[in-house]
């Protein structure tokens, strides 16, 4: 290394321009010392060049070739760590392929110690490493000694190809044997099916078609349900067996069909099926099997189902429009119990002596210190309820006053029912509204409209498109107790207790469970009408009962004002007086005529009478929605002074729900000898 930096620097100086002329021994040992030069550059260059084609090209070796290896050791042994470093940055510009770029990418273990190590880097090798170092230099010389270049590559590429080429046919043996064995499965689970479906006796119920999977529960219904399933199908296959012309199947089916109808019958549990059931399924099953063989087209099946299931709908739509209709229905009926109860008590009245048809205690009628209720009511046994549950949760019973108003028709009866059962020291009276002579059709609104052929064509003519046999979704706005006068009552209390200061108002569908004086020493702060709001978040607001299309009712009321309930009112008669709110109803009612503000009832014009004249009572004081709502909170309903049975559901029909008829039936005493005679239970 000496002689040779030596011999640069003796070079450099004498070949100067204007230097002495250049020495013929330098010459010589230049030509001499080129081919090593040359060779060890090359090296080097290939060296960095090999190793980032292999992992281009992606080998992934755990050291470097045995050539590599060689012109590393020669090049170390030629040049310096200067001279290496000054060809390794030459290269530095041949891009993708320069030591540099290699470098700087993710290499082996290998190479990253054996680069190191050569170029002089800085990390520290373990012992370990640099002993398996020198031992694969120890064996990439030998085998270079023992074998030529060409041979070494052959054996090498002919290995691995050997070893890809087995790889290949285990994976290709690997992917048939699954497909293989997926394709025999399929073809077990169809030929069980299949057979599953001819044999229906051997299988489990509800396994009978091979299209449809069951639940694999054991069900009550089950038998039930696969009888309803197997009319389904039998269904479907006779329409496409009349299509195809099919007429012996058609017949046979048809004949499975009707013997499945009476099998199933009413049953709606396994338990309720006869003992021929099995034998009937298995039969149908047989004939529904010969039907799939013979008939089934996809597209067919589908079509006819889907006609079957619009079928149905029109059948659920229509018979939801009939139960609405029954069940308005019920709720406008009298029960034959209740029926019977007022006719025997009607006759056992008028057999009475006048003298004896008088109530007790009738200085107390007007005495306004006393606490008055308005009870308007055709039904005995529910006023009876209003009143004993009253008198029974009143502290002092002798400071409360009913004034009871009825029909013509159920005054006889409900006189002798308060006759004979007396509510102890309250004081109680009976009136018959067609007694009162100022209510005529001249001063009354509703009674004039209930006149007209109009109304009278709206509710009895069985050919007007809105009428009751219609089933006409409005059915609850056309209940004839709307045509009642007594229902209109509530809004002439002044002019029905003209000597009273104030009064509370109870519906005859209500239970009193507490004692009610308090409401009478409530502030209404001016207001007329003490009532419960009804509103929640979005219902039971004023758009909910009120047309707000039109220019009257849009212009004067609120649409998200809250509402209140009839059933429990504490009415302040003098205010009401003053504000003439029986002449504000009067307005709103006549504007009404055609039904064009609201639906026919007292809800709607009491919201327009009472607007802004309504005082907010605590809700506890009366809890509605036993008519209808099964799902109220049960302490909300027992710490409730009042409950309502609003809605169909009344307490004293079947369709009563049963978890709240018994806050009703305790007050009634179904050993008195006119119930008991007319059958009537609890």
């Amino acid at each position: 290394m000496a002689l040779m930096k030596g011999l640069s620097d003796a070079s450099v100086q004498k070949y100067r321009p204007g230097g002495s002329r250049f020495p013929v021994t330098s010459v010589i040992v230049l030509l001499l010392l080129a081919p090593f030069v040359l060779f060890a550059c090359w090296s080097v260059y290939s060296t960095a060049s090999i190793v980032q084609t292999n992992r281009i090209a992606g080998f992934n070796n755990q050291g470097l070739g045995w050539r590599e290896q060689l012109a590393l050791q020669h090049a170390k042994s030629l040049f310096s760590k200067e001279v290496i470093d000054v060809i390794v940055a030459s290269t530095a510009d041949l891009g993708p392929l320069s030591l540099d770029s290699f470098r700087k990418n993710n290499l082996s273990a290998s190479w990253k110690v054996i680069s190191e190590e050569t170029l002089g880097g800085n990390n520290v090798i373990p012992e370990r490493k640099k002993t398996d170092m020198v031992i694969k230099q120890e064996g990439f010389k030998r085998k270079n000694v023992e074998f030529s270049d060409d041979h070494f590559q052959s054996t090498d590429t002919a290995a691995k190809l050997a070893r890809r080429q087995l790889r290949d046919k285990r994976r290709e043996k690997r992917a048939a044997d699954l497909v293989q064995q997926e394709y025999e499965v399929i073809v077990k689970l169809e030929n069980a099916a299949i057979e599953r479906s001819k044999s229906v006796d051997s299988s489990i119920l509800g396994k009978y078609n091979i299209w449809r999977k069951e639940n694999e529960n054991e069900n009550t219904d089950s038998t039930v349900r696969l009888i309803r399933d197997q009319m389904i199908m039998a269904r479907v296959y006779i329409g496409i067996a009349k299509m195809k012309n099919k007429l012996d199947l058609q017949q046979e089916l048809q004949i499975r069909l009707k013997e499945s109808q009476r099998t199933l019958g009413e049953a709606s549990a396994d338990s309720d099926l006869h003992n021929s059931a099995p034998e009937k399924i298995k039969a149908m099953g047989q004939v529904l099997s010969k039907a799939r063989e013979q008939l089934y087209d996809c597209k067919l099946v589908t079509g006819k189902l889907r006609a079957m299931l619009q079928t149905a709908d029109e059948q659920v739509r229509s018979l939801k429009k009939q139960s609405a209709f029954l069940s308005q229905l019920a709720a406008k009926t009298i029960p034959n119990g209740i029926h019977c109860l007022s006719m025997r008590l009607t006759i056992d009245y008028y057999l009475l002596p006048p003298e004896k048809r008088k109530f007790p205690r009738s200085e107390n009628l007007e005495n306004s210190n006393l606490y008055h209720y308005a009870l308007f009511s055709d039904n005995v046994l529910a006023a009876s309820v209003v009143v004993n549950s009253t008198v029974m949760n009143a502290k002092d019973p002798s400071k409360h006053v009913f004034h009871l108003v009825t029909d013509k028709l159920n005054f006889g009866a409900m006189s002798m029912w308060f006759l004979l059962n007396p509510p102890g020291k309250a004081t109680i009276h009976v009136e018959n509204v067609d007694e009162f002579k100022w209510l005529n059709s001249s001063y009354c609104p509703v009674l004039r409209q209930l006149e007209s052929a109009a109304m009278k064509e709206y509710y009895f003519k069985a050919n007007h498109p809105a009428s009751l046999s219609t089933g006409s979704s409005n059915l609850k706005y056309r209940n004839p107790k709307y045509l009642s006068m007594l229902n209109h009552l509530r809004f002439y209390l002044p002019q029905v207790y003209p000597k009273l200061d104030k009064i509370l108002f109870l519906d005859d569908d209500i239970v009193v469970q507490k004692d009610l004086t308090r409401l009478w020493s409530i502030n209404l702060r001016g207001k007329v009408n003490g009532a419960v709001e009804t509103c929640g978040e979005s219902f039971h607001r004023f758009d909910k009962y009120l047309n707000f299309s039109n220019p009257h009712i849009a212009r004067n009321f609120d649409p998200n004002a809250c509402g209140w309930a009839y059933g429990m009112n504490v009415f302040d008669l003098k205010e009401w007086k003053k504000k003439d709110i029986t002449g504000i109803y009067h307005k709103w009612q006549n504007m009404n005529e055609d039904r064009i503000l609201w639906k026919l009832g007292t809800l709607p014009p009491g919201l327009l009478t009472f607007y802004n004249l309504t005082h907010p009572l605590e809700k506890s004081w009366h809890v509605l929605g036993l008519g209808y709502n099964p799902s109220l909170d049960k302490s909300e309903i027992e710490n409730a002074a009042v409950v309502h049975y609003n809605g169909n559901m009344k307490p004293w029909l079947e369709l009563s729900m049963t978890k709240y008829r018994s806050y009703w039936t305790k007050y009634i005493k179904y050993d008195h000898p006119y119930i008991r005679n007319c059958k009537l239970s609890g």
